[in-house]
């Protein structure tokens, strides 16, 4: 089985070996040049140690990235190639990383501490493919599984649990059903992982073509370290309007979002509040007022537990908020919810939300609604081709400097005329011209001043 290597790849092997060292692609690089996809990065193992690494390629800048743990990066070509020197791991006492690291001189060891069976495989094209665990056969049945026992490579690296949901929902494989059972069983040990690890591999598999049948399927595991979710399985909506319980609603959404993470993230989080927020009118029927808000003030906590950044956060938490804003399909009615958000993006971002929202609800209500959207969409595609709307003051023609300058003080009045001018302008009432905004603001001023 060949594997087509570019060429800094074959050179930086060939180099290796003609300093007496073996040395493979290795990992995920191999995984998915099986599969057909092109890898994003070439990893390297070789039985040349760190400092070996560093003299071979003396005449290259090399970085000394996690020599502890045998790994240098070689800069060629303006790329970065990680070298790591073939290793074992001994004792992980914080169930993520090992309190030993020994360098080994045979391929072999360095693959059976791997984590997944079609992460273990190594290729050099003198070689060969070396597939000790069966990795391949793994890939053409679309199977995760663990190299050896289970339970202890997830009590060695807890991280490999979130891991093997990844994988799975990334590669739209099964997760092998020992493995699967290992994953259910040792999902506490998620808890001694920190918060941003958690978040960078939640963020990719929520990206991942597969994510609702994983999040389906292992609600308890994400439940480890985002327990607001587990109030939603299974909570009865009572009305008409949806036929799937609070989670099940979510993961219908989710399955039409697009590949955004900011939208999959409010999606995700979108009804988190209504558990919290249920109550019943004299027919029985359920409504869930003010869940909005508590699902914003819901999704702030957990964003915020786990160390998401702070544009992120505020943008999502914006969309939570306002997801059931009600925006008609007219154009005074799209202005003033573009105004009130602030930007196109935001405008965007929202009508997108609202899409998902509709799709998890009953199929009978899901067409009516999709075609509103579609056309508040096709208003707000208009009114910005023919410059008929602004969604912020930054917009106008006349800023706060032109208004000191006209002799207002007070800050507060500056804005103040500022915001009346461009609800005047999206009013249609005057244009957005410097002239016409001179004129409207002055007499503005005689109401302020």
């Amino acid at each position: 089985m060949n594997i087509k290597l570019p060429k800094d790849v074959i050179y930086i092997l060939q180099r290796l070996e003609n300093s007496g060292y073996s040395a493979y692609v290795v990992g995920g690089c191999v995984r998915d040049a099986l599969l057909g996809n092109a890898p994003q990065d070439w990893d390297i193992c070789t039985s040349a140690l760190p400092q070996q690494v560093i003299n071979t390629f003396s005449d290259y800048r090399v970085i000394k990235t996690g020599i502890k743990h045998g790994t240098v990066t070689l800069t060629l070509n303006s790329n970065m190639y990680e070298i790591t020197t073939f290793r074992t791991e001994k004792d992980y006492s914080d169930n993520r990383r090992p309190d030993t690291v020994e360098f080994v001189a045979d391929i072999k060891e360095d693959l059976s501490r791997r984590d997944f069976t079609v992460n273990a495989m190594a290729y050099n094209p003198k070689q060969g493919l070396i597939d000790l665990f069966f990795g391949l056969d793994d890939l053409d049945m679309n199977i995760i599984r663990t190299v050896g026992n289970a339970d202890v490579r997830f009590n060695e690296d807890a991280l490999r649990i979130l891991r093997a949901l990844r994988f799975s929902a990334k590669l739209c494989f099964n997760i092998e059903k020992s493995t699967a059972a290992s994953v259910h069983r040792n999902k506490g040990l998620l808890n001694n992982i920190a918060a941003e690890r958690i978040l960078a591999e939640f963020k990719q598999l929520l990206l991942s073509e597969n994510a609702v049948n994983i999040l389906r399927e292992y609600y308890d595991v994400i439940s480890v370290f985002i327990p607001e979710i587990s109030p939603m399985v299974g909570f009865c909506q009572y009305n008409s309007y949806h036929c799937y319980d609070v989670w099940e609603h979510t993961l219908h959404a989710l399955s039409y979002a697009d590949n955004n993470i900011i939208i999959r993230l409010a999606v995700l989080f979108h009804d988190v509040g209504k558990p919290h927020s249920l109550t019943f009118d004299q027919q029985g029927i359920g409504h869930f007022y003010g869940h909005c808000v508590k699902s914003a003030e819901i999704t702030e906590n957990i964003l915020k537990r786990l160390r998401c950044d702070t544009k992120t956060i505020k943008t999502v938490v914006e969309l939570v908020k306002n997801h059931d804003r009600i925006i008609s399909a007219n154009s005074r009615s799209v202005k003033k919810a573009a105004l009130y958000l602030g930007s196109e993006e935001m405008t965007r971002l929202l009508i997108a939300v609202k899409k998902c929202d509709a799709y998890g609800q009953s199929p009978k209500l899901f067409r009516q609604r999709l075609e509103e959207l579609n056309e508040i969409e096709d208003i707000l595609n208009s009114l910005i081709a023919n410059n008929k709307i602004l969604f912020s003051v930054k917009e106008l023609k006349i800023n706060g400097n032109d208004l000191i300058n006209m002799g207002v003080k007070d800050g507060r009045v500056v804005g103040a005329i500022l915001n009346s001018l461009l609800k005047s302008v999206n009013d249609e009432n005057i244009d957005n011209i410097y002239s016409s905004l001179v004129k409207a603001a002055m007499k503005c001023m005689e109401k302020y001043l």
